[in-house]
């Protein structure tokens, strides 16, 4: 009797086992849906006053979800960085939100929060639909305190706002001030409806920052991919997060970390990220014409061994990436014969070397025919070194789909 009892009860826990993988539901994974690099101070911008004020920024999704979580930074503040109340809503164009969706945001449940320097923090989750390419409004207010270093995204081709006093639950702002930078705010994840959804991550300058596009019309060309990719049904479950910075150099401080310094953060640290695109370099290539800087030195085998580097790194967390050939640029400030040749070289390493997972070549997709060394007049923004949207459009059009396997 003992036996047959057993027995049963083996069997009946076999069963329960072998049901459990199949009935047990698989959670939807937290995805980056839209970012932009942080760095220290405001190059382009004067810093106008943060304080006693409500910051309203204006972000565009590239993958939709029904739950949203918002990261704020302080990770170049030198003193703590209080955020009395955020709310996240869909934006109705300029300072307006759609109050139907508008949602406070809270921090471990609490509508308040203070950042430590150096700091992230990510909100607790919000029920709310945000649809693929939707303009959401995230809104915080800043009460009274010291802010001496801002944590910022210079140039962010998109108005955002400011307006005195706690504002954050109001439909528009009575008398904004416009800014063209995105302040203490990191990013913008959702929770996937696929659970095979994953992030892009395009990393590089001011060409993948969207630089001379169309303001506030989202013409980067991190973001015409992100149309391609959810108008193509295999890859419509990735997102694309753009952590370009203009003026940013792979080995050198320029505008912001170089790309060695900052690739932890922008890249390795997105919530779902499983691919990469880099195209960095002109920067580090154009410091070659400063005359003040007589002691600097590169060669193609310094940009190679750089680039390599973040592949290596990437490569551990297991993260695809793909490398993108420089951009012709002469006619530009800072073009040289010698700069060319190290562009040339290291173009020509990225297509043959084998040391990415994939190739993408956005000097052939905008180049002059007649002229190689330029763009093509088409595509060119006129200071021969920036795309206008044409190019933008031009060089996310030439990235083979068939890469995100």
């Amino acid at each position: 009797m003992r036996f047959r009892v057993a027995v049963f009860l083996f069997i009946a826990a076999a069963a329960v086992s072998a049901q459990s993988p199949s009935t047990k539901s698989v959670p939807a994974p937290w995805v980056g849906t839209w970012a932009a690099s942080a760095f220290d101070g405001d190059p382009w911008h004067t810093v106008p006053t943060l304080v006693d004020s409500t910051l309203r920024e204006i972000v565009h999704t590239s993958l939709g979800g029904n739950t949203v979580r918002v990261r704020l930074t302080n990770e170049f503040g030198t003193e703590p960085l209080r955020v009395d109340a955020a709310t996240i809503g869909v934006s109705a164009g300029v300072s307006s939100v759609d109050a139907a969706t508008l949602h406070d945001l809270t921090f471990g449940g609490s509508p308040s929060i203070v950042i430590p320097p150096g700091a992230e923090v990510v909100s607790d989750a919000v029920s709310m639909a945000a649809p693929a390419f939707a303009n959401l409004a995230v809104s915080i207010y800043l009460p009274l305190q010291q802010v001496s270093d801002v944590t910022v995204h210079s140039s962010a081709q998109q108005d955002n706002f400011i307006q005195t006093g706690n504002h954050v639950r109001d439909a528009s702002f009575a008398s904004p001030v416009v800014v063209g930078s995105w302040y203490f705010l990191k990013g913008v994840d959702v929770e996937a409806t696929s659970t095979h959804a994953a992030a892009v991550v395009t990393f590089g300058d001011s060409i993948t920052d969207g630089a001379l596009s169309t303001e506030n019309a989202n013409h980067r060309w991190p973001d015409y991919l992100a149309v391609r990719l959810q108008n193509n049904p295999a890859t419509a479950h990735l997102s694309v997060l753009d952590e370009g910075i203009g003026g940013n150099c792979v080995l050198i401080h320029c505008v912001a970390a170089n790309a060695l310094a900052r690739f932890d953060r922008d890249v390795l640290s997105q919530a779902g990220v499983k691919y990469v695109i880099v195209m960095e370099g002109i920067n580090d290539i154009g410091r070659l014409h400063e005359p003040n800087q007589p002691d600097y030195k590169l060669t193609a085998e310094d940009l190679e061994q750089g680039l390599a580097q973040l592949v290596a790194r990437a490569h551990e967390h297991g993260i695809k990436v793909f490398g993108a050939t420089l951009t012709g640029y002469k006619g530009a400030g800072y073009f040289t014969e010698k700069g060319e040749q190290i562009r040339e070289a290291v173009n020509h390493w990225i297509l043959t070397s084998g040391v990415f997972d994939g190739v993408i070549d956005f000097d052939k997709a905008t180049g002059d025919p007649a002229n190689p060394l330029m763009f093509a007049p088409q595509y060119d923004s006129g200071d021969h070194l920036h795309p206008k949207d044409a190019g933008y459009a031009a060089m996310a059009d030439s990235i083979d789909l068939g890469l995100f396997r």
